[in-house]
């Protein structure tokens, strides 16, 4: 599969899993595309924990309410530390996102589905918390994502994408 291929191919999904589980060797694959993303100044502020353990995923799903993923094999979690970089910008937000595209197209190319659920983690009840105290996250790290990793039972809807020529243009902003 080539990296076009994948970016088009990719869908979020929020369906039921199949109970097959991820190998290590995969998860592992995964992650390392996610910590090869681009960092603002190299400052490498995204960390990541992957959960297979199924005691573990019972517990995070416990505190995860509406419930979302339930039946994936594999949890991959976002960590991310708020470091400045040039000029006292921080760009921790960019750093976990370019991971996290990495890690969904990662997932693509192996044939797992995933889907990146960050609002509904890091929301007032701040469930992003609570897993953090389950995977014992120190101070300094915060929860930003969770990206469930497994083989979907059913074919993801397909979105809607507006025209290229709506939203894309050369030399000069051409909207309506």
């Amino acid at each position: 599969m080539t990296v076009i291929s994948a970016i088009k191919n990719r869908r979020s999904y929020r369906g039921k899993y199949k109970p097959d589980s991820v190998s290590r060797e995969n998860l592992t694959k995964i992650m390392e595309a996610g910590l090869a993303a681009p960092s603002g100044c190299n400052k490498q502020t995204t960390s990541l924990i992957c959960v297979d353990d199924i005691e573990i995923l019972r517990q995070i799903h416990a505190v995860i309410d509406p419930p979302i993923a339930k039946t994936a094999p594999a949890l991959i979690c976002v960590l991310t530390q708020r470091i400045p970089a040039y000029r006292d910008k921080c760009f921790a937000v960019q750093d976990y996102s370019a991971a996290i595209e990495n890690m969904l197209l990662a997932i693509e190319e192996l044939g797992y589905r995933s889907c990146w659920y960050e609002g509904h983690i890091t929301d007032d009840d701040r469930i992003c918390d609570k897993i953090a105290d389950i995977l014992n996250v120190p101070d300094g790290y915060e929860l930003v994502c969770v990206l469930p990793v497994g083989i979907a039972e059913e074919e993801p809807v397909i979105p809607v994408k507006k025209d290229f020529e709506e939203r894309a243009w050369f030399n000069s902003f051409m909207g309506n």
